[in-house]
């Protein structure tokens, strides 16, 4: 597919607009090519004494009209391509980010934010201007260039010929320099992704760089990227800085040509005075064309970059989607069967050999060692990753012939590093349940234990908490992530380490919470904290991304392995903190 197809849909809705935009500018550019005329016909006048100051205010006037019309129409055409430029820009955005929001887990895992953020600011901008700037002087290039070559023609074609000699090594020239810059424009574009997500990473982790007092390394890590960057556009540069020049060389040869020919002819009387002061004028209004010629190439060979880096993340397909034929969900029993899952080709496997099986109303509770595969098996659940072999079954029926939205609708998930939005405490809250009842929300907030910290914050509820919840201590993170999972009331509970930031008192409310919430809808625990595990209904211990142990906790500690000790250990270290 052609990347153009990417923006002929905006061109198509706004085909209106476009077509009165180039006609007002088709427009401006004869009335233009009127203005030579009649200072011809003034010059000719004065030349011969055949005017009076009534005769040259009828002049004036004519070109005080043309002046007032350009300027009226040159609004009409700047309003209708300049705004559709920037509908382009709307939709174009718009478009890329409901289409990256299509796009699996993995594509983020191997694609860089920087590299995204350049794609929505910068590429699209380049985009707007080709569409915009790039219009008029296409238009101007073909319109008033033609135009004025024609009035030059009918003045003196011989001269007009002799002018129009530069004409095919501007041609030629432009051909060899359009290659080499749409390379160097895809390549400074890659390199300004770099430095976007250089530039975020570490306004990002700007306290980890000052608690290790890493500020020198940083500037010296961003001075690295950047000066990548200007080096790529020095080399761009070097091509545009001889580009330009070259079409004014060209320019100014025929303006040499003119005066010394033309210049002749009027001595001689083939043409008037007049003829020749319009034709250099002609030559003027040409010169435009002419740089125009160079100035579309460079908005082109930029745009095209641009529109071509975007149309490949357009045209990525999500690995994980809705298939057609997709089923209702019948049921919110989970079965693993078999399951295996890695990360991708020549990586060791995360899962293997998973078999589990949740009866809805079940409390899971899985344990293990970092490392051990946990929050990969809760990412399956939500298709956030597919399985890589074996199969995962929801109500009887392989989760990837089940509607996704739907699917995702009836899960709850805490994942193992809450994620905050930069809004007050009430957006996040609401986040999951938009249109969810005060009473609920007070609900959601007492039962993650979040009341006696909203009684300190001076706006309560609609406190602003900054990028990621920077006023929040981790354990207020972890329980504001908790109300908002316990507020969307979904009939699956995914909960992943949910009170590995808290205290144990707090720890201990939450998982009484936790138990009370797993006699209305299923619930799977991840915990490094026994406790919050030890009423489930079954527990897996995981090693290595295979099951080790499962049971009760009555059973697990019979089997005096892993779950054994480890909760042993904890005994111990809660009674020694206790005393």
């Amino acid at each position: 597919m052609k990347s153009t197809h990417a923006i002929t849909t905006y061109f198509r809705e706004n085909r209106t607009a476009i077509l009165l935009g180039v006609a007002c500018l088709t427009v401006v550019d004869f009335l233009q090519l009127v203005i030579p005329r009649i200072i011809k016909l003034a010059v000719d006048d004065l030349t011969a004494y055949s005017v009076d100051m009534a005769g040259l205010l009828t002049y004036a006037g004519w070109i005080m009209i043309i002046a007032i019309l350009i300027a009226s129409l040159r609004y009409v055409w700047r309003r209708c391509l300049i705004g559709t430029s920037r509908r382009v820009e709307e939709g174009l955005r718009n478009r890329l980010f409901a289409h990256v929001q299509t796009l699996s887990a993995a594509y983020f895992d191997r694609t860089k934010t920087g590299d995204l953020m350049a794609h929505a600011t910068n590429d699209i901008q380049h985009i707007r201007m080709a569409t915009g700037m790039g219009m008029v002087a296409l238009t101007d290039a073909v319109v008033l260039g033609t135009a004025a070559i024609g009035f030059m023609l009918y003045i003196n074609v011989t001269l007009t010929l002799l002018v129009l000699i530069p004409m095919p090594f501007i041609v030629f020239s432009t051909r060899v320099f359009t290659r080499r810059m749409h390379r160097m424009y895809q390549n400074v574009q890659a390199s300004f992704s770099d430095l976007t997500e250089a530039v975020r990473e570490r306004f990002a982790g700007i306290r980890i760089i000052k608690a290790y007092n890493r500020q020198q390394d940083a500037t010296r890590s961003i001075v690295g990227v950047s000066q990548e960057y200007v080096d790529r556009n020095l080399k761009l540069v070097k091509i545009i800085g001889a580009f330009f020049p070259m079409m004014l060389l060209f320019s100014n040869l025929s303006l040499a040509i003119v005066l010394y020919v033309g210049g002749r002819q009027t001595i001689a009387a083939t043409i008037t005075t007049g003829d020749f002061v319009a034709f250099i004028s002609y030559l003027g209004l040409l010169t435009w064309p002419m740089m125009a010629m160079g100035w579309v190439v460079n908005l082109m060979q930029r745009g095209k970059a641009s529109l071509d880096r975007i149309n490949t993340i357009l045209s990525t397909r999500p690995d994980i989607a809705t298939t057609a034929g997709a089923r209702p969900i019948e049921g919110t029993d989970l079965t693993f069967r078999n399951v295996g899952f890695t990360y991708g080709p020549g990586l060791p496997p995360a899962l293997t050999d998973i078999t589990l099986a949740i009866k809805a109303g079940y409390t899971v509770g899985i344990v293990g060692p970092p490392g051990s595969g946990k929050t990969t098996l809760l990412n399956l659940i939500p298709r956030l990753y597919d399985v890589s072999a074996g199969r995962l079954i929801m109500g009887g029926i392989d989760i990837r012939d089940l509607t996704i939205d739907e699917l995702r609708s009836r899960i709850a998930f805490v994942p193992q590093e809450p994620f905050l939005f930069a809004g007050t405490i009430r957006d996040n809250i609401l986040f999951g349940h938009r249109t969810a009842s005060d009473t609920a929300i007070e609900r959601a907030i007492h039962d993650a234990a979040l009341t006696d910290t909203l009684t300190t914050l001076a706006h309560g509820l609609d406190t602003v908490i900054g990028e990621r919840g920077l006023i929040l201590s981790g354990g207020q993170k972890q329980r504001l992530a908790l109300a908002r999972a316990f507020l969307r009331d979904a009939p699956l509970l995914i909960l992943d380490d949910p009170v590995s930031q808290v205290d144990t008192e707090t720890g201990n409310a939450i998982v009484r919470t936790i138990r009370k919430r797993a006699r209305e809808k299923t619930v799977i625990v991840v915990s490094h904290r026994l406790s919050a595990v030890r009423g489930a209904d079954v527990i897996i211990a995981l090693d290595n991304g295979r099951i080790t142990e499962a049971g009760t906790h009555e059973e697990l500690i019979a089997g005096d392995r892993y779950y054994a000790k480890i909760f042993h250990l904890q005994e111990l270290e809660e009674g020694y903190h206790g005393n």
